[in-house]
């Protein structure tokens, strides 16, 4: 991988071929403005997220927290009631070492409409805004909501370098191979509004000799009589007036695709130690890699722990066998199938581990043990933050 950030943490499981990921490191590099978690649905992504921002905070660095899943989770546990696209700041944590932490949800449709009145006058973003055809597209077209991720990363982004207020923006990505989808929503964005349909709409603002061709009447008159005479004026409306501004929108994308290019950003993927979230996994190092991206790592999350003791799975069983035998309600034979199954499932993890670094020998990774309970609050993403900060490979 070309651009593979290389950090390496203190030490690996006995026998693992992985690079460690020295997550502590990555947050202190103060050359990294940008650290961007994607991975599957249900995986702790929003909590790695959190963590690693409160964790970065705690440690001085002045941090903001976006993120783009629709779960409140984010809020919750950082004790605000509700998050919006304004940054937040996050009461309680430790400013000793100088940081201090934002945090922020994704406003799909009022980022989409701030970006409209950036690059209209009034009266044509009034004639955008209050469109029918905006309202759909700005509220639920495919791609929208990644484009608008990248939009207001790029806001914060500029905003912190000319004001000052941060210099660590971590984005929690929607859960899913979507997450990526951000990576191609500026081109999916232009083909729509480049497409012979878009095209077809514009031609009565083009001139009257392209309005009045023979083909194009008898295209409109049937389009008239689909959609009605009023839809069809909103859409060449709509589609007249975004045409306007759709050129900032491309420039603006295409910026912070190269900002998500530069060393100052960091991806970080997630992945539980699963099969099918490990495929995901290899999924987004490969795109990442194919796209130039520059990777981290890769955070493991929810391991479960290895069990006390030395004894292996088929001894434990063994003994229980025996103790069962004798008394058939035997606690400590109820105990030893427990560390068994415990004993097996690390292995199973392990291997699964082992598989991914072999594919993936290039990608440092991070370890982190399942948690006994849910994170809901600071201290739980204190705790977490602690396990990355000492996790290993």
């Amino acid at each position: 991988m070309s651009k593979q950030t290389s950090r390496v943490g203190p030490g690996l499981p006995p026998g693992s071929s992985a690079t460690p990921l020295d997550v502590d490191a990555l947050l202190a590099d103060r050359s990294v403005g940008i650290i961007v978690c994607c991975g599957s649905g249900g995986v702790g992504k929003t909590t790695t997220s959190a963590a690693l921002a409160l964790r970065a905070a705690e440690q001085g660095r002045k941090v903001v927290v976006l993120t783009i899943d629709p779960a409140r989770r984010l809020a919750q546990s950082m004790g605000i009631e509700a998050l919006d696209n304004t940054p937040r700041p996050v009461t309680g944590i430790d400013t000793a070492a100088g940081g201090r932490l934002d945090a922020m949800m994704l406003d799909m449709k009022r980022t989409f409409d701030e970006l409209v009145e950036s690059q209209a006058s009034p009266e044509k973003a009034r004639q955008i805004l209050d469109n029918p055809f905006y309202i759909v597209l700005s509220s639920s077209f495919a791609g929208t909501q990644e484009y608008m991720a990248m939009e207001k990363l790029g806001q914060i982004h500029a905003e912190a370098r000319e004001q000052g207020t941060y210099d660590l923006i971590v984005v929690d990505t929607p859960p899913s191979r979507s997450a990526l989808d951000f990576l191609d929503a500026p081109e999916r964005l232009s083909s729509f509004l480049d497409g012979r349909f878009i095209k077809l709409m514009l031609a009565p603002a083009k001139g009257p000799a392209k309005l009045m061709t023979a083909g194009l009447g008898l295209i409109t008159g049937a389009l008239t009589k689909i959609l009605g005479a009023q839809v069809l004026r909103d859409l060449q409306t709509f589609v007249a007036a975004i045409d306007t501004v759709f050129g900032g929108f491309r420039q603006r994308a295409t910026a912070t695709y190269a900002l998500l290019q530069d060393r100052g950003t960091a991806f970080v993927v997630v992945a539980a130690p699963e099969p099918d979230a490990l495929r995901e996994a290899a999924y987004f190092v490969e795109r990442l890699s194919a796209d130039d991206m520059p990777l981290a790592g890769l955070v493991i999350n929810r391991a479960g722990p290895a069990p006390l003791g030395s004894v292996s799975a088929d001894e434990a069983l063994t003994a229980a066998a025996r103790l069962r035998e004798d008394d058939p309600t035997s606690l400590t034979a109820g105990l030893l199938r427990l560390h068994a199954d415990q004993t097996r499932l690390v292995e199973r993890e392990a291997a699964l581990r082992e598989r991914f670094a072999a594919s993936h020998p290039q990608v440092a990774t991070a370890v982190v043990p399942a948690l006994a309970a849910d994170v809901h609050d600071l201290d739980g993403l204190r705790a977490v933050g602690d396990l990355l900060g000492r996790a290993t490979g």
